[in-house]
């Protein structure tokens, strides 16, 4: 220990490249459990974020930061937290004293991963409370008490109505990529959680984000107490180390273009992203069907997996990752050399966020996006927000690599399928005795059809008795069929009887 703390240089970050700054941890009053933890990740010098967050956040102010993502800004707030919890001594043990809130499952398992590093020393419980893990399990850990708490809101605010998580022992509260949340759909859900926390002047908020929209801010100004607000980000938004070029191709042509690119480029780890989950199943098989072996990652994947895959290609064990935006934001994986965009970002802010996988911490990658006519229209806003143009390269033929992968069914062919055997089932349905009834009133034609004139709501009270009459009508019919014609014949008399009169007269004589 003596001989780290003697000779920082021993430190894969005490060299200070240059995306570092001069301010070291050990300048910070920080604890000697936490110092310890920090030395032994290798923690020296600061980022810029560290460098302007830390001074404010360790005196007990509120911190509103706005960052790339990659810079460090987890340490930031967790070696504050940790710091602040430690020499709390007013506080309930058996109460949580921090809560850090992330939009998805992912980065609240990086935030938590990161936390139990620097915790290593400390005498400190974490709970990770997230979708898709056993819910009896984390019920059980915030009921036997914890200090810190990493959530998704979905899964907290439920054990919050619960009552299983308390917010009264509350004295820190950090919101990470406070954008994706409202991007996410979690509007009513913060403020449903800030709602229930300890008033803002009773305890120390800090909030990141990418961008500080008008959303973001407006929950500063509600939910915080006169934060101070923090910027690193440069005025033309780029990524330091990521070289772009942009690739104008027919969608026909993506995925031939695609395999040349794979085997063109000088790449180690590659992130390929689609905008829909049916595409990344697709591009996945058929990548696999091209002797490239790619898993995928979607949001619908369990959680459990979601996990293992992305501890796999942190390893290394794979090596191609196609994925949607569920990992786009908070993954932290090193050593991701491309970054593909198979497909444009409908969000102009998703690009940064995409890209920003590669070339972090201070390392180059590169970042290649592919624009077909199905999602060109998406690069002129893309293009307006970044403040210049993507370099556009032409691939020659020799670019373009064939598909041998075997042609995979058609959705429209596995549907065909399922409303095949529905139509069976109804048949079957029908000849056991079910009531048929309801779609033959739906599927006939009626006079005022042409006129656009069509029959009630099927849920209205006088279609139900309508077609109750048109069942037994049609019912009575079945049973005795050849009084359908007299009924009609019938109608026609009052004409016929008219003329019979005179002739009744005369039959006396």
């Amino acid at each position: 220990m003596s001989e780290t703390s003697e000779s920082p240089a021993a430190h894969p970050r005490a060299e200070k490249p240059e995306f570092l700054t001069e301010q070291r941890f050990d300048e910070f009053a920080l604890p000697a459990q936490l110092q310890s933890a920090l030395k032994e990740a290798g923690f020296v010098y600061c980022t810029p974020i560290q460098e302007q967050t830390l001074p404010i956040s360790l005196s007990g102010l509120d911190v509103a930061g706005q960052a790339q993502t990659g810079t460090g800004k987890t340490a930031a707030f967790l070696v504050t937290v940790i710091t602040r919890i430690l020499t709390f001594s007013d506080r309930d043990p058996r109460l949580p004293a921090a809560l850090i809130v992330a939009p998805t499952r992912e980065l609240s398992h990086q935030i938590y991963e990161e936390a139990r590093t620097l915790c290593r020393h400390a005498d400190l419980k974490i709970a990770e409370v997230v979708g898709g893990i056993d819910y009896k399990r984390q019920a059980d850990i915030l009921r036997r008490g914890t200090d810190i708490v990493i959530c998704t809101p979905g899964r907290i605010i439920d054990y919050l109505k619960q009552g299983i998580f308390k917010t009264e022992g509350i004295k820190m509260l950090v919101i990470d990529e406070a954008d994706r949340l409202f991007d996410l759909g979690f509007t009513k859900d913060m403020r449903f959680l800030l709602r229930k926390l300890p008033p803002y002047d009773t305890r120390q908020s800090m909030l990141f984000s990418a961008t500080l929209s008008y959303r973001v801010m407006e929950l500063t100004y509600e939910f915080m107490n006169l934060p101070e607000f923090i910027s690193v980000t440069p005025q033309t938004i780029t990524v330091e180390g990521i070289e772009q070029q942009l690739f104008h191709v027919g969608s026909g042509k993506k995925l031939e273009l695609l395999l040349g690119l794979l085997k063109r480029e000088d790449w180690s780890r590659m992130l390929i992203f689609v905008n829909t989950k049916v595409g990344v199943d697709w591009l996945t098989t058929k990548l696999k069907g091209n002797a490239w072996p790619a898993e995928r990652i979607t949001g619908d994947l369990p959680q459990r997996k979601r996990f293992r895959l992305m501890e796999q290609f942190k390893n290394g064990r794979i090596k191609i990752l196609v994925a949607t935006d569920v990992a786009s934001r908070g993954i932290h994986v090193e050593d991701i050399s491309h970054v593909i965009n198979y497909d444009l970002p409908q969000d102009s802010e998703n690009y940064i966020h995409r890209i920003g996988r590669t070339a972090r911490a201070g390392k180059t990658g590169k970042a290649l996006a592919l624009a077909c006519e199905d999602y060109v229209y998406h690069l002129e806003p893309l293009e307006e927000m970044l403040g210049y143009k993507i370099p556009v390269v032409w691939p020659g033929n020799d670019w373009f690599v064939a598909d041998t992968s075997k042609p995979i069914a058609s959705r429209r062919r596995s549907s065909l399928r399922k409303s095949g055997r529905k139509r069976s089932e109804h048949r079957e349905k029908q000849r056991t005795g079910a009531r048929p009834a309801s779609k033959k009133t739906k599927t006939r034609s009626f006079p005022g059809a042409i006129f656009g004139f069509g029959p009630e709501p099927s849920g209205s009270a006088e279609t139900k008795s309508s077609e109750s009459t048109k069942t037994k009508t049609t019912t009575a019919s079945k049973e005795s069929p050849p009084k359908k014609r007299p009924q009609r014949k019938k109608k026609r008399p009052p004409r016929a009887a008219k003329k019979p009169k005179p002739d009744t007269s005369t039959k006396p004589a």
